[in-house]
């Protein structure tokens, strides 16, 4: 049974569940509103800003990251002391100031700076969504509720591509960021009109170094806080290894960039398509269960790529399904494990979060940024990466819980993710 003081409760001012949802998904759709559009303009960048080496384009990406991954450090402390609604709000105003300079950016290195200083305050996008969730729902509630949320999410790159592709149709590419700040203001409105304020009183913490030091001992000496902390960190080299590359992929080896925005949509649908199974399958199943076996059905994908690589069979269509199917593996990992991982964390969950982003966004930049480095003009280093990163997650995980795979420790859900309540 769950402990009566851990049980999250409704704030008074509330919003309709699928509202909820919907206004979370697009908080953390900022990140993919940052980084997919401008795939399509890479080229259109180097030129314009004399970027010697067609891998320095990376850059813009992974340096975006870098800055996430600094950013996530701090806001979700900040977000534990003075409320969720109040940090949420100045990093995202900041973040919008943050797009207009890269907009205004005249040389690659302003246009870096700009990149890095939007993903820092992009960090509160990321890390406040998840604790906001965390206030309101645990264990399997949880991983549902991210699974929705992702869900939704993913129709962001789905379409993203071809929104930078359209804007490159008719307007320069410094449009792209001119409408990511658009669309920014437009959410900010949303959130600071709709959203109340989940965080409650008993459960704020002062800034301090011995409370955060609490949290961050609890994560360190929690083995399935560590573990599955750090196994999200190397699930997410996928995506960034993936986002990476498939520019080049597209433009390089398969020389079709025609059909590169509805493949890219084709692919990230599919992971779209995992969240919404795994949130159908969740709750009877369990986070545990489905994330272990999507790790075990990805590194079988990852060595059926590297067969047909090796067969020389590989082409656009055998890219296209291997890929799509390894996302849809990975969509069964990415919000269990998050959820698993912040379990233990009812009061902290500000403090887990950031620690939670930072470890997975550093992790992520190293790997997947290797990845990306290592195009060679095949998918080779892709494949071969994917396959190394799931059998490291799987490890950590066997670790994690002392090899005993596919079991379920708790069915505890704090809150019925079906309430549905009516905005005052």
């Amino acid at each position: 049974m769950s402990d009566p003081a851990n049980v999250a409760h409704p704030p008074k001012r509330d919003i309709h569940f699928r509202e909820f949802v919907l206004l979370c998904a697009c908080l953390m759709a900022m990140n993919a509103l940052s980084i997919d559009p401008m795939l399509p303009a890479l080229p259109d960048i180097a030129r314009d800003l004399r970027i010697p080496h067609p891998n320095d384009r990376q850059l813009i990406i992974s340096l975006y990251f870098m800055g996430l991954g600094v950013g996530s450090l701090l806001f979700g402390v900040l977000s534990d002391r003075f409320g969720r609604k109040r940090v949420l709000g100045i990093a995202m105003a900041l973040f919008i100031l943050s797009s207009v300079a890269c907009a205004s950016a005249h040389s690659f290195t302003m246009l870096l700076i700009g990149r890095v200083t939007a993903g820092f305050f992009a960090g509160a996008s990321r890390v406040v969504t998840v604790s906001i969730v965390r206030d309101r729902f645990q264990g399997d509630a949880m991983a549902r509720v991210m699974s929705l949320i992702f869900a939704i999410f993913m129709l962001i790159p789905v379409i993203a591509p071809s929104f930078g592709q359209l804007i490159l149709w008719i307007a320069p590419w410094r449009w792209i960021f001119w409408a990511l700040a658009i669309l920014a203001t437009m959410i900010l409105s949303w959130m600071l009109v709709r959203l109340p304020e989940t965080l409650l009183p008993q459960n704020r913490m002062p800034i301090s170094v011995h409370a955060i030091l609490t949290t961050v001992g609890r994560i360190f000496t929690i083995r399935e806080s560590i573990g599955y902390m750090l196994a999200s960190g190397i699930m997410m080299s996928v995506i960034l290894a993936f986002i990476l590359s498939v520019q080049q992929i597209f433009f390089d080896v398969f020389h079709n960039q025609r059909y590169f925005p509805l493949a890219f949509a084709i692919m990230a649908g599919s992971m779209g398509v995992g969240s919404l199974i795994n949130s159908r399958l969740v709750s009877r199943f369990g986070a545990r269960r489905l994330s272990q076996g999507a790790l075990f059905g990805l590194i079988a994908l990852s060595l059926v790529h590297l067969s047909v690589i090796w067969a020389g069979w590989e082409s656009v269509a055998s890219f296209v399904v291997l890929q799509s199917l390894t996302l849809v593996s990975f969509a069964f990992t990415s919000s269990n494990f998050s959820s698993i991982s912040m379990e233990p964390f009812g009061r902290g969950a500000g403090v887990a979060s950031s620690f939670q982003s930072f470890l997975t966004t550093a992790v992520s930049s190293v790997l997947g940024g290797l990845v990306g480095r290592a195009f060679d003009g095949t998918t080779f280093p892709l494949a071969f990466g994917f396959l190394c990163f799931g059998v490291a997650a799987l490890s950590i995980v066997a670790w994690t819980e002392r090899g005993r795979l596919f079991t379920r420790p708790r069915r505890d859900a704090l809150r019925d993710p079906d309430f549905e309540t009516v905005a005052s």
